[in-house]
Order: C-alpha cells, then structure tokens, then sequence
C-alpha cells in the first residue's frame, strides 16, 4: 500500500470551516465475520471527520447480530457489509431484509468481500439495492474514506429529503388544525406545538402579538412553551426577563427572520396590520431544510392569524346583530301591547257606548211617562172644563218632569265621564225625606194609572246627610220606579226612611212577583233581566238597578235586596253614611 494511501485527511466539506463540537456523531456499522476487519476499518477511520462529525462505529460479526443492530439503530447512516459470513450470501440476504423488510431506504450499503467471484458485481449491483461494491484488496485508506463520503454525503441528501417530506406533511395536517382556531390564544399555542413538531426537537417558546404596527410599543404574550409557559397571557413587555423582552423587540424593529446558533425568530405581519413574533430556543442549531421549512410553515401563519380576526370580527358583528334583533323584538312586543292596551280601550269604549244608550233609553223612560201621564190628564181637564187652576197645575208637572228629564241628560254625560277619568261625586249636605217625598211625587201618577197606592215615612228623620243630591235622585227613583213596574194593579208600595247617628237607610217594599235566589245572585248586574215580568206592560233595560249600586258605591253605601221568595214582593235597601266623615 502506497504512503499516501495510509494517510488520512480531515475533509471540510465546501471548503468551510466548521465551529461546531463533534456532539453529533456518523453512525456506521461494521458487519463482518473477521475480527482484523474491524480493527482494521477503526484504524483507519479514527481521525475521520465530515461536516464537523466524527464516527461512531457499531460492529456485528453475523448477519444475525447485523440484523439485531439494524434494528435497536434505524439512524445508522452507511453499514460496511460483508458478503459471505455464516453463508455464502447472507450479506445479500441482510440486505434485502434492511430493505424490504426494515424499509430504510436511506442507509447507504457499501458491499464488501474477500471472494468476489462468489458475488459477481454486475450481478449484485443490479439485483441487490447496495451503493457501493468493493474488493476487500482494493480499500486502501484513501478508497475507504473516498466511497464511505460520498455514502455519507448521499445519507445527508436522503435525509434532508425525509425531513422536508415529513416537514411538509407536518405543515399540511398544521395548516387545516390552525385554521380552525377559534381564538389567538389557542391559535398561539398550536403554532408552536407544530412547530416543536416540525423540527422534531424539544424546544422553549413564546408567541407576542402586536396591534397597529410599529407606531405601538406594547406587545401580549398569546403563548408560552417550556421554560417560558409562564409567561403565557403576560400584557405587558415589562413582566418579561430583560433580555428575552430585548429579542422581542430587535424582531419587531428588523421585520424579519433571523437563525442564530440555537435560537430562532420569526417575523409575521398579518393582513390587517398586526405583528406576530415567534421566538424558539432550541437544543441544536437548524439545518438548511430545517429553516426552509420554517419559513414556509411562517408564511402561512399570516393567513391563519387573519382567519382567527375575521372570526372574532364575525362573532362580534353576529353578537351586534343579535343584540338589534332581541332590541327590535322587545320594540315590537312594547309596541304590540300599546296596541292590544288600545284595543282595550277602545273596546270599553264601545261597552261603554252601549251602557250609555242603555241608561239614557231608561233614565228617560220614567220622565217621559210622567210627561204622558200628566199630558193625557190635562186633555181630560180641559174637555171636562175645568178649572184654570187645575190645568195649570198639570202643566207644572209637566215643567217638572221636563226639567228632571233635562238634568238625567246632565247626569248621564256626568256618569260617562265618571266612568273615562274616574270622577268623584260632590257632596253637599241633603235632607233625604225631603228627596225622597220629592221623587215619590214625581212618581205617583204612574201608581195613580196602576191604582196602586204610595206611602212615605220618615219617623223622627231630620238630620242632613252629605250626598250628591242629584245622583241619589236617581237612584232612589230607580228604585221607586221598579216597585211600581212590577208590583200588581191595586198593589201598596211604602218608602221608609230612618237611621241612626251614623247610616240612614231609604226602603223600598212592594207586594210584587218578588225574587228568586237566582234573581238575588245577579240583581244589580248590568243588563240583567229578572224573572219577574213588569205587571203594566212596561219594558225593561236591565241597568236599573246595577245604575243604583254604582251611585250608592260611589257615596260609600250599600244596596241590598230582599224577598222571602217568588210573589211575596221584595224590599229595597239603600244604606249610607250620615256625616261628612264618609268615604268619598
């Protein structure tokens, strides 16, 4: 062997000078049945260096202890192969089991064998899937070192091809995952999960967001990993450590990508003008491909980033549009009661109108017989040729009646606007004997048509009690009326008023149909009809007596009825408090 085989240079691969320490080291394997191979092969290739590694060199002396070290070492970048050991081919045979059934396709297998005419090299190069076939005569030092780097460079190149195929593959299934982000927090941490991922290292992180560019100073700490987790949510630069927080800023001012030794920085600036810095501390210094795929995986995070804005964007114009809809429904519910509230009223309106044609058709029913009575006794006055003093007095009575008839018109517009704006009485202090002879009076020509008789007393009743005149006029002829409508043709009615210092009561009693107890339940109801008939042929509205009661309530009193039963009449009451002290 020549002297300058023996001698073996270390190679600076592109002529670079490499600063790095041998941590990382070739793996070759030595698989050969001949003790003196393997001193030989470390002998040779002690000083030997690529790229700033050394060799760490595995040996097996069978294919069977081969293929137990190809299995415990996948990385083993190039394996130095024996052809004939325990057999005659079971060198090939521990190829093809690396091959089809390790399936590492990137350890570069260089053949070697003391016999070459037992494996013919054409033969095998073409059947067997080695790189390299040698004569165990013709590897000098200088053959050996020559096909084990251009093996171990082939291994490099294969293995930056592994690592950007898997590196894209991690990108890919990263890029439908961040996408789906709901949140920049959870955006943020599940960049630098994949990125960890991407470099298949274990390494420490942060993730800072800035708003509005460079013109803001402030950042926010979206994520942490390792030793920086706890800086995950941190609102302010300050809270960071001096020098982390002074990278951070040296990345927003360059505005771009930096690799460093064992540190790297990503710059993003997204579509909407916010800036995102991405900060990794990692065991080992990045490959080329290692940065190349970083870089790629950064170019997409702008994207993802923006996708997150625009949800968050989304949800907030969703919540707004959510908050018009519930305040323009609360609108038109509000706007639906006022309406239902005034349909309401109008239909009181409408029940009122009603009532009211009730009340005038019999409020002004009784005056007006009063006026017919009198009328038709006046004519026969007249063609009997009386006197002038006895037409005179008819006519009077019919004044009279007028009159009343014209203030039951006053009452009842009075009553209308008593039940709109719920107006109170006025009191005045009233001798109700004296009311109720006047009304009884008033009344007694109908009785007179009936020959019916009419008896008022007041025994020892002169106090004045406070009441609106007019209203209990009303009532009291109501009452009166009724008894003479449905008390029999010669019936009696008597009227009765007494009390004591506190009430005065005003009775009604007939010898009429009297009540059953289904009259008593609904007496004073409006529209009510009794199942006693008006004993003249008089009709009947039904208001009446629901017209006494609203006046006697509206004074603080009482009406009551009572009847031992059907055609043995019936009593009236009114009660009402006798000073001016009563409820008003």
């Amino acid at each position: 062997m020549a002297d300058q085989d023996d001698v073996l240079y270390l190679i600076e691969d592109d002529g670079e000078v490499l600063e790095e320490s041998y941590a990382r080291k070739w793996k070759i394997a030595v698989i050969d049945d001949d003790q003196a191979v393997h001193e030989g092969t470390r002998f040779a290739l002690s000083d030997y260096a690529l790229n700033g590694q050394s060799l760490e060199i595995l040996s097996a002396y069978s294919a069977a202890e081969g293929r137990e070290l190809m299995r415990q070492h996948p990385d083993i970048a190039a394996v130095l192969l024996d052809v004939i050991m325990e057999t005659d081919d079971a060198g090939l045979a521990l190829v093809e089991f690396i091959r089809n059934e390790l399936h590492n396709e990137t350890v570069r297998i260089i053949l070697r064998t003391g016999q070459p005419g037992q494996a013919p090299e054409r033969r095998v190069i073409v059947d067997y899937d080695i790189n390299d076939y040698k004569a165990k005569t013709e590897l000098t030092a200088d053959k050996l070192f020559t096909s084990l780097t251009a093996a171990l460079r082939s291994y490099q190149q294969l293995e930056r091809m592994v690592q950007t195929r898997r590196g894209l593959e991690i990108i890919l299934d990263a890029a439908s995952t961040l996408y789906d982000f709901r949140s920049m927090q959870r955006l943020a941490e599940g960049v630098l999960t994949q990125i960890a991922s991407l470099l298949n290292v274990d390494c420490a992180g942060i993730l800072v967001l800035r708003d509005g560019g460079s013109g803001q100073e402030d950042f926010a700490v979206l994520a942490g990993s390792g030793c920086y987790s706890r800086f995950t949510g941190c609102p302010k630069p300050d809270l960071l450590d001096k020098d982390l927080r002074q990278m951070v800023e040296d990345a927003f001012r360059r505005r771009k990508h930096d690799f460093d030794d064992h540190r790297t920085v990503l710059y993003i600036r997204t579509g909407s003008g916010r800036e995102v810095v991405v900060l990794l501390q990692a065991e080992r210094e990045l490959s080329e491909t290692d940065r190349s795929l970083v870089e790629l995986f950064g170019s997409r995070l702008s994207i993802a980033f923006d996708n997150v804005i625009l949800y968050q964007q989304l949800q907030v114009a969703n919540t707004q549009l959510e908050d018009r809809v519930t305040q323009r429904t609360r609108a038109l519910m509000q706007a639906n009661r006022r309406l239902s509230a005034q349909w309401l009223r109008l239909q009181r309106a409408n029940g009122f109108k009603n009532e009211i044609l009730g009340t005038v058709a019999h409020d002004l029913k009784n005056p007006l017989g009063v006026i017919l009575g009198r009328t038709e006794m006046l004519t026969e006055l007249i063609a009997a040729g009386s006197a002038k003093e006895g037409v005179v007095a008819q006519i009077d009575h019919i004044r009279d009646a007028t009159k009343r008839l014209t203030s039951m018109v006053d009452h009842l517009i009075s009553d209308a606007m008593a039940d709109a704006f719920d107006i109170t009485i006025r009191r005045e202090p009233v001798d109700l004997s004296a009311l109720v002879t006047e009304v009884t009076e008033a009344n007694r020509p109908s009785a007179v048509n009936k020959q019916q008789q009419l008896t008022v007393s007041s025994p020892g009743h002169s106090d004045l009690t406070m009441c609106d005149a007019d209203r209990m006029r009303e009532a009291i002829d109501n009452l009166v009326s009724n008894a003479i409508k449905y008390s029999p043709i010669g019936g009696k009615i008597d009227i009765l008023v007494d009390g004591d210092a506190d009430h005065v009561r005003i009775s009604v009693s007939d010898e009429g149909a009297g009540l059953s107890p289904e009259d008593l339940d609904r007496l004073f109801g409006r529209f009510q009809r009794l199942s006693a008939k008006p004993t003249g042929g008089e009709s009947s509205t039904g208001l009446g007596l629901s017209i006494v009661k609203r006046i006697v309530d509206m004074h603080g009193g009482e009406v009551t009825a009572d009847s031992a039963g059907p055609g043995q009449g019936a009593t009236f009451s009114i009660l009402l408090p006798a000073t001016i002290e009563a409820q008003s």
